[in-house]
């Protein structure tokens, strides 16, 4: 569940309707800044089906007694967060080998390689068992540059579609969430310099240099809850019974 908090009132976001949004973004991806095009296909597909991990984790949200707020994905329990991952990955890539191969990447990257955790370990040495795999039936020994790309744009929409989602509408640059106020980290040849995003209005971002082909719209269903909805019914409840909204967004440059 991505959640987004102000002033007592918690925004919950699915993580798969979070990829589905990020899946919007790269029919819009400029044709001459995109590499391996005959991949495009697996590439959205992975973009799309990234988090569907949490399908059945966020069926039923819970409290992160510590914090005194909903569980986040990035505070969520470890153990079941990592087998929700494998299983993610494993049903994409009966989908398309291609897709599971970067969203291995992609899950693999939230981690350290020498972690002392088992379950981590665990988790990191069957992904990495799975890529040598995938590597060698897809024939990927050549195509380094493509897959750094491809990589490089499935997060990146994660990334936007998470700008998206966690700050509030029309928010000040100053006011944002802190992992954007610098721009994306992702860089892409093409591009003269750092991605940055900015609300101008309760329904547009601007994003300079701009990668797409044209202004496009995008949305993303969400529910609100309030502490009292929560004291009243408990978490679960609360949630279930909240009235979908959805957020949509003008990407402009």
């Amino acid at each position: 569940m991505i959640v987004s908090t102000h002033n007592g009132r918690y925004q919950l976001f699915r993580q798969h309707d979070h990829s589905i949004l990020s899946g919007q973004f790269v029919p819009y991806w400029s044709d001459n800044l995109f590499l391996g095009v005959n991949w495009f296909k697996d590439v959205q597909l992975a973009v799309r089906e990234h988090d569907r991990a949490w399908i059945p984790l966020d069926k039923k949200p819970i409290w992160n007694e510590e914090k005194n707020v909903p569980h986040s994905f990035m505070d969520f329990p470890m153990e079941p967060k990592l087998e929700a991952y494998k299983q993610g990955v494993d049903e994409v890539e009966q989908l398309s080998p291609y897709a599971g191969y970067l969203n291995s990447l992609h899950f693999l990257s939230f981690f350290k390689q020498n972690s002392t955790d088992s379950n981590i370990s665990r988790f990191i040495s069957r992904e990495i068992d799975r890529q040598k795999r995938l590597e060698q039936e897809l024939d990927l020994e050549k195509s380094k540059e493509k897959i750094d790309f491809q990589f490089n744009l499935l997060q990146f929409c994660d990334d936007l579609s998470l700008y998206i989602c966690l700050n509030k509408p029309n928010i000040s640059k100053e006011n944002e969430i802190f992992m954007f106020k610098e721009g994306f980290r992702q860089r892409f040849e093409g591009l003269n310099q750092r991605m940055n995003a900015s609300w101008v209005d309760h329904e547009v971002i601007v994003l300079k240099p701009f990668p797409f082909k044209a202004p496009f719209k995008v949305f993303v269903p969400f529910k609100e809850i309030t502490d009292d909805d929560i004291e009243e019914k408990g978490l679960e409840q609360a949630y279930h019974d909240a009235t979908v909204q959805v957020r949509q967004v003008l990407i402009a440059y």
